[in-house]
């Protein structure tokens, strides 16, 4: 298979045309010619590696009726995602060689990008005994990172000794950090909003507090730290602070954490119910600055799909979570592209180099340069796009994104040499 694309941009300006063989870039310069079997002519529009999530939930087994594996896919390479890393917290939990080895074959099968299982860090996400991660890291999907990720490790002995166990093989604990005794019972952010709704609230500290410890014993045991979805201000100063003293800890956030306040919530819409909540606005700013300055190391959607009857309901019982695949790019362009506080040469490194780098996932977040792995996008920079749930390519529809204008647009996602996403619509598949 040859594809050819004419009238690109790469990210440092260049203009070009980009030969794809089979797999591979094969040649870079303008006026390629070639016999190719497809043609995409994309008139200056962006050419960039393909996006790689660290943080992703796709259901299966167990809740297909929120998402699959192939309909996660699918709504993977509609926001431009050549790579997903598939959250443990499945039913049967992803904590021993065959759950996860079951999730890799899924993602081969639906053959739209790779998907990387997560295993959990402790069985059944208990946060008592150690997970078969051993096994694990020693099946087909060759698991390296583990997070119980909707649950804390809570127990310092059981962190560490996950910390310790990884080691062997550069292996990575990805926490969720939220201190269970600090958090029972709450709704939403602590603080203003929360005493105006009278909801329970869920204060920093919470996060923080767990953040703390787990740089502490990162640093002990000389081991990979990756913290989930940071929330807070004094969370960025606390990662700020270990990478300051060389512990091996990076960072992620969300993009509705780089969007959204916690006054979001003010109209009691379950949308908007998330885990870690919505903070305060002086929280948002401090994560972008923290995502700018390199602090935080990169994107990741925590994509939490649910079915209608889930998010549709009364506050209090409605599920935690929100999906964010198809808008990531997006988001991340309208609060740090249009904001001035990153270029889209920092956009790729946070959201495709970086993530890539951090899971050791070889063939991703690589240069557009002969020889590599073609996993690539095509983004429209300058065109605006309304979000509209009901068009979602998820199984689910809870975005909070409904009815915003955002910036750019994914127009084609290249995986390995195969063109996955043409003109915005996924090839080749009927919805999942």
């Amino acid at each position: 298979m040859k594809i050819l694309v004419k009238n690109a941009q790469l990210v440092n300006g260049t203009k070009t045309d980009v030969l794809i063989v089979d797999e591979k870039i094969a040649a870079i310069e303008i006026g390629t010619q070639d016999s190719a079997d497809l043609i995409l002519d994309v008139n200056g529009a962006l050419l960039l590696p393909g996006l790689v999530d660290l943080h992703t939930h796709l259901r299966e087994p167990g809740r297909e009726d929120s998402e699959t594996v192939l309909s996660g896919s699918r709504s993977a390479v509609a926001g431009g995602y050549t790579a997903l890393s598939a959250m443990a917290n499945t039913t049967p939990v992803a904590d021993t060689a065959g759950v996860v080895e079951q999730v890799f074959r899924l993602g081969q099968e639906a053959g739209l990008c790779d998907v990387f299982p997560i295993g959990a860090v402790t069985q059944d996400l208990a946060g008592l005994q150690l997970a078969e991660i051993g096994a694990m890291a020693e099946s087909i999907a060759k698991v390296r990172i583990f997070s119980d990720d909707g649950k804390c490790v809570y127990d310092p002995l059981v962190m560490r000794r996950a910390l310790e166990y990884v080691k062997s093989f550069d292996g990575i604990i990805a926490q969720h950090a939220q201190e269970p005794r600090l958090t029972e019972s709450a709704q939403m952010n602590e603080g203003y909003v929360s005493s105006l709704l009278g909801l329970t609230g869920w204060p920093a500290i919470a996060e923080e507090a767990i953040i703390a410890r787990d740089i502490l014993l990162a640093e002990h045991v000389k081991s990979r730290l990756h913290i989930c979805h940071l929330t807070t201000a004094g969370g960025v100063e606390l990662v700020r602070w270990a990478k300051s003293r060389g512990v091996q800890v990076t960072a992620e956030v969300t993009p509705h954490h780089l969007l959204l306040t916690d006054e979001a919530v003010i109209g009691y819409d379950p949308v908007f119910k998330v885990n870690p909540p919505l903070r305060t606005n002086d929280d948002v700013m401090a994560l972008r600055a923290g995502l700018a300055d390199g602090t935080i190391d990169i994107v990741a959607t925590d994509h939490a799909p649910h079915p209608t009857e889930d998010k549709e309901s009364e506050w209090q019982s409605a599920a935690f979570g929100m999906i964010g695949l198809e808008t990531a790019l997006s988001v991340v362009v309208k609060s740090m592209i249009e904001t001035g506080l990153m270029s889209w040469s920092d956009l790729v490194d946070r959201m495709s180099i970086a993530p890539a780098r951090i899971a050791g996932y070889a063939d991703h977040g690589q240069s557009i340069a002969v020889g590599n792995v073609a996993n690539l996008i095509v983004v429209d920079p300058d065109a605006t796009w309304r979000v509209d749930r009901m068009m979602t390519v998820s199984k689910s529809k809870n975005t909070p994104f409904h009815g915003m204008t955002l910036p750019a647009r994914i127009r084609h996602t290249i995986f390995r040499g195969k063109l996955v996403l043409n003109d915005g619509e996924v090839v080749g598949e009927s919805n999942a």
